[in-house]
């Protein structure tokens, strides 16, 4: 029976906010709990999926997952490290067939720019896993560096943004395994590199450059026989690391010429697209007057610069403050605040309390809101994703956790408030406390582009805005050190490819 050792590694890690990533911030699964996440529509569930089709006997090692946010902390690296190389020894004690990880690709830690670089290199220095087969899947935001390339036998990332296929590309890393273990033929990875660093805003995989570029790899690699796969890597703009940015990747059985062609393909048509990467944002209050009166609902006001999804606190105040200057009937928001929502506890519903609401968690915000607010309800905050297809799926599996989460009004605002930030990424996070998102004027929205599945069928309009944060889509405005150069957006004049 094949016998292959399972790991997970996720963290997304935004190097500008304050935070940092601590182990307690990490959700950990171990031996059962590892295999029990079968069924819960992540990139580890299509990987069971396609071993228990196979009869592969699994070997449970560790997976820490954490949403996206700060600096990790390396003690938190280093605790999973020391949990999958006693895994793994003890499984090197016996036949092991091969090793799946899967993981996101722009983890950073106090000491490391390149965490999951870092693990796959440990991994082959372990005595009796040099040869080993290594496969994994990373996520459509994985900052590609050499060390994951040359570490890995093959890498698999997600084609779409928002990220309705994590289960599909566990399952296909699975098959891509099995065709290793299979044949006894190892691929060979091959990676070019654009000079372009893109705002989330502009990764969106329904729209240019992303859903042309992800069309070409789709057909170059159906027509290329010595391609077992491409990888379109959008790279993540908010991890100030030298490898930051576009990649391609393609896995090459044969000879590489004709899968070279494919990647000067794919680098030559990201450049001419380029420029369609940087979506034009709107001012909120020159938008916002212009729809009061809206009597089609929801319209949606996109605030991209608080993406949680990117590691956005997700408490940013300038919408809040705008819904309310503009007066906007019938409005809602979904903000993370674990102080607000404790102060909340000593009330009953239908009382009122003042609040500072918001404006804690990022130093480029004006501050809370302070607001009288009535108290509709307070619960635990547990929901279960309406969508197994949700991006969020990748991060949490089905099963979410906001924490104490409290919803409150004030005149026609509803607040949705949170003790864990959760990207607003399923309606379910409504649905679960009693609100029908359907039935709002306007909501806010803190993300990029992985709302959209859930919410762009229920919109009646859609408005992208400039506010300040720290998942700003104005690369320019942040202290970047460590990016190579140059690369577009942030170095002006020609850019030799």
């Amino acid at each position: 029976m094949t016998r292959v050792l399972l790991g997970g590694l996720f963290h997304e890690t935004h190097t500008f906010v304050q935070d940092q990533t601590r182990l307690a911030d990490f959700s950990i699964y171990r031996g059962a709990d590892l295999l029990a996440r079968r069924g819960d529509a992540s990139p580890i569930d299509g990987f069971l999926t396609a071993a228990d089709a196979l009869g592969w006997d699994i070997v449970p090692a560790v997976a820490f997952d954490a949403t996206p946010s700060g600096v990790v902390e390396h003690e938190a690296f280093e605790a999973f490290w020391q949990a999958f190389e006693a895994a793994l020894v003890e499984a090197l004690s016996d036949k092991l067939d091969g090793v799946f990880v899967s993981l996101h690709g722009a983890m950073v830690t106090s000491q490391l720019d390149d965490a999951e670089g870092e693990l796959l290199a440990r991994i082959r220095a372990v005595p009796g896993a040099q040869t080993l087969p290594v496969y994994g899947v990373i996520d459509f935001h994985t900052n590609l560096s050499d060390a994951m390339a040359q570490n890995a036998d093959g890498l698999v990332c997600y084609r779409e943004n928002p990220h309705i296929d994590a289960f599909e590309r566990g399952r296909q890393g699975c098959e891509l395994l099995a065709r290793h273990l299979r044949t006894g033929r190892r691929p060979v990875t091959l990676v070019r590199r654009s000079p372009i660093l893109l705002p989330p805003t502009g990764q969106g995989t329904a729209d240019a450059p992303m859903r042309e570029l992800e069309l070409l790899a789709r057909r170059l690699e159906a027509e290329t026989p010595e391609v077992v796969a491409i990888n379109v890597v959008a790279g993540f703009a908010f991890a100030d690391v030298a490898f930051a940015g576009l990649a391609f990747t393609a896995l090459v059985d044969g000879d590489t010429a004709a899968a070279e062609r494919c990647l000067d393909a794919l680098a030559e048509l990201a450049w001419s697209l380029r420029h369609n990467g940087m979506p034009v944002e709107h001012e909120l209050d020159q938008v916002l007057p212009t729809l009061a009166a809206s009597e089609a609902g929801p319209i949606l006001i996109v605030e991209p610069a608080d993406n949680i999804g990117g590691g956005a606190p997700g408490d940013c105040t300038d919408v809040l403050r705008a819904f309310l200057r503009h007066e906007l009937p019938n409005a809602a928001i979904a903000i993370n605040d674990p102080d607000a929502v404790a102060r909340l506890s000593s009330i009953a519903p239908g009382e009122s309390l003042a609040l500072e609401i918001g404006g804690k968690g990022s130093e480029l915000d004006p501050g809370p809101v302070r607001l009288e607010v009535v108290l509709v309800s307070i619960t635990d905050g547990r929901f279960q994703l309406e969508d197994r297809q949700s991006h969020l799926a990748v991060i949490t599996g089905l099963n979410v956790d906001m924490g104490p989460t409290a919803v409150v009004r004030h005149r026609g605002l509803t607040l949705l408030l949170t003790s864990h930030k959760i990207a607003p990424f399923d309606l379910g996070q409504w649905r679960s406390q009693g609100l029908d998102p359907e039935t709002f004027s306007f909501i806010g929205i803190k993300a990029a582009v992985g709302h959209r599945r859930a919410y762009d069928p229920i919109a009646a309009a859609s408005y992208t805005v400039r506010t300040r944060g720290p998942c700003t889509s104005d690369l320019a405005s942040l202290p970047y050190r460590k990016v190579r150069r140059p690369i577009f957006p942030l170095t002006s004049g020609d850019i030799s490819q």
